[in-house]
């Protein structure tokens, strides 16, 4: 191992959607500093969206491209799930895929491995620059300033010709802008754009607004015998993605009775809502700023818990559902589970 690095491993945490120069600038930085450089991406395993159009797997691909063979052997690349509303879960994991690693690739296991977290200093990186004492952190600066988000956003937004894609793809490494290129005329792409069109017409509606509108939704998570009742959303956004019951919160309703009509007019669950009322065990406000593409939306989702029974109550796909069915809990996926619903089942079933 090289004794003039100051670092044996240093921590590079980020999103990549899309990997630009001010991710290849850190990574150089840390590449100095370090032997070893792992880079933790995170939302992983994940649906695709207009928020995270990449999955691990091509981000890995966006980083690998834009490094040499030299520097590519000294990088490891893992993903990263989101833990949308325990922190301190997420610290676990990230202490956890860290560590073992480290336990994999340190070269000298009989000393203690030098570690250290880098970001920028001045954008939600700072964040997780703080949430692991044990190890230093090197705070680097944004280089010219470049964000991912309205290059991601640009590229969605219409057909580009080759000089506007030029200029919204500058602040990308050349092998990257080839891959971007290459994306754009894949099927999957398409499917990207048709809904970002649909959010941004949807946001257009609010666009007179005097502020910036809060939507109030319901959902119910309903487990019966290990199982929990999901449906298939019909319409954009998250076409074709498992959901939990849910919708919006109508004037004349309480948010109980909202959540009791969705989840009726969705699975046709017979069960009578005075049942359903007092199968209640807990209750919770979900509020991540980004848990909806298409603004603001908070929604107070109620734990609903069903006695046990060998048969599982018959449901059928209504409304906004094409279909609905119950799902072993341990057989949840959260790459084909819409926006937060994963981790809200998390969070009430106690998972």
């Amino acid at each position: 191992m090289n004794s003039e690095k100051e670092f044996d491993f240093l921590v590079f945490i980020g999103r990549f959607q899309p990997f630009h120069n001010g991710h290849l600038s850190v990574i150089n930085t840390a590449l100095e500093k370090s032997q070893t450089l792992i880079i933790l991406c995170g939302s992983a395993h994940q649906p695709r969206s207009v928020r995270n159009p990449w999955t691990v797997s091509e981000r890995e691909t966006m980083i690998r491209s834009s490094l040499t063979a030299e520097q590519n052997e000294r990088v490891l690349v893992a993903p990263l799930m989101d833990i949308v509303y325990n922190d301190e879960a997420w610290v676990r994991n990230v202490q956890a895929t860290i560590n073992g690693l480290i336990t994999s690739y340190h070269a000298q296991p009989y000393q203690s491995p030098k570690i250290g977290l880098i970001g920028h200093s001045k954008d939600q990186s700072s964040y997780y620059l703080n949430l692991f004492p044990q190890w230093r952190s090197v705070a680097v600066e944004n280089c010219q300033n470049i964000s991912a988000t309205p290059i991601r956003e640009s590229l969605l937004t219409s057909q580009q010709n080759e000089e506007q894609f030029d200029q919204i793809v500058s602040g990308l490494p050349e092998s990257v802008k080839q891959w971007v290129s290459t994306f754009q005329k894949a099927e999957v792409f398409s499917h990207l754009k048709e809904e970002f069109d649909f959010i941004a017409k949807y946001k257009q509606r609010w666009s007179d607004a005097p502020y910036t509108p809060t939507f109030l939704t319901v959902d119910a998570v309903v487990v019966q015998s290990g199982h929990v009742l999901m449906v298939e959303r019909k319409a954009k956004p998250g076409k074709g993605l498992m959901a939990l019951p849910g919708g919006f919160v109508q004037p004349d309703e309480t948010l109980i009775d909202a959540c009791i009509r969705e989840l009726r007019e969705e699975t046709k669950l017979k069960i009578p809502p005075p049942v359903l009322k007092g199968s209640i065990k807990k209750q919770r406000v979900f509020d991540d700023p980004h848990r909806s593409s298409r603004g603001r939306t908070i929604t107070h989702a109620y734990y609903i818990e069903l006695e046990p029974n060998q048969t599982l109550p018959k449901v059928k796909g209504s409304d906004d559902a094409k279909k609905a069915f119950w799902v072993p809990l341990a057989e949840l996926n959260p790459e084909k589970i819409f926006e937060d619903h994963y981790f809200i089942i998390h969070e009430l079933a106690g998972m």
